[in-house]
């Protein structure tokens, strides 16, 4: 067991999964701590069972995943480092020394986080895609996902998770850890195993809803996530608009759009090409990422509609 670091898992009605990942996290861990977001699969006592600490969210607020870190956090008021686990992640035993080890080498790092990657990334081109966008780029300045390893005054310091988004918490948390002057790192090291299960067009497609909406709302709060918004809002708004006016006004302008989506589709298959993809799965993976412009454009609409009406968006779940 590795001493100086405990453990906080969340989870929603996971499972079976859950409870390996609640195992690999005890198998390492010095406390672990599970955090329910009303599950109603009988998860909060499955964790009981096996000996973890089980804190269950009051339904009467909104369940956030920022909400359920921020609860484990709590648990754990004297803990110095704290791995933050999704309850459909696995750890990886090597993980938890190779990330403390960084954080005790690099005192200006706030969190630590490594190669997350997907169960199965073969079972459908829905789960290739979520494997590729978890290939994050190393360095000081990356924002992670949901499972890092924090270092637990770094994250008190600036006041946790911010509950109330809906998505984008953990991009949030990284530009406000930066902001306050600690390092956000992304290290050459396999973390955790992923289990996204997206087998067919819907789930994936409000997964980047999701992405959309969280863009928007860090637009808002930070400027962030500037290129994002700028592409969505080119491919999946202002040149499908473009096209439908050239249908009306005068129908080469519909062309020339129809050849810019042909090329770009041409350049993104290219490079999954270039990545080690056969020519079916690289032309899979190209629309994919076409197609999520579309909705990511409309996860950005729906948060400025429910911005201008002074409302909040429920949670976009995807499994």
């Amino acid at each position: 067991m590795e001493d100086g670091f405990d453990a906080v898992v969340i989870g929603r009605n996971e499972g079976a999964r859950l409870l390996r990942a609640l195992k690999a996290a005890q198998a390492v861990a010095r406390r672990v701590v599970y955090v329910d977001s009303g599950s109603t699969d009988g998860s909060a006592q499955a964790a009981r069972d096996l000996g973890v600490t089980v804190m269950e969210l009051d339904p009467d607020r909104p369940f956030t995943a920022a909400r359920g870190r921020n609860t484990g956090l709590a648990a754990l008021p004297d803990a110095e480092f704290v791995q933050l686990v999704d309850g459909d992640c696995i750890l990886d035993p090597g993980w938890p020394a190779q990330a403390l080890a960084h954080l005790r080498a690099h005192p200006q790092a706030g969190l630590v986080f490594g190669r997350q990657y997907e169960a199965a990334p073969d079972a459908s081109a829905y789960n290739w895609m979520t494997d590729w966008e978890w290939n994050k780029p190393l360095g000081p300045a990356t924002y992670c996902a949901g499972c890092l390893m924090v270092r637990a005054d770094a994250l008190r310091g600036i006041g946790g998770y911010n509950e109330a988004l809906i998505a984008g918490e953990d991009d949030d948390m990284c530009l406000r850890m930066q902001a306050a002057g600690w390092q956000t790192w992304c290290i050459d090291a396999l973390m955790t195993e992923h289990d996204a299960r997206l087998l067919s067009l819907g789930p994936w497609w409000r997964r980047s809803l999701r992405a959309g909406h969280s863009y928007a709302e860090l637009g808002v709060l930070h400027g962030a996530a500037a290129g994002q918004r700028r592409r969505a809002g080119l491919w999946g708004v202002a040149l499908p608009l473009v096209a439908l006016a050239g249908l009306v006004l005068w129908w080469p302008l519909a062309v020339v759009v129809a050849m810019l989506y042909l090329a770009s589709l041409g350049r993104q298959w290219q490079r999954f090409r270039a990545e080690g993809l056969g020519a079916k799965r690289a032309a899979q993976a190209a629309g994919l990422l076409m197609l999520s412009k579309f909705a990511e454009a409309a996860g950005m609409a729906s948060y400025w509609a429910a911005r201008l009406r002074g409302r909040r968006r429920r949670l976009i779940e995807y499994k």
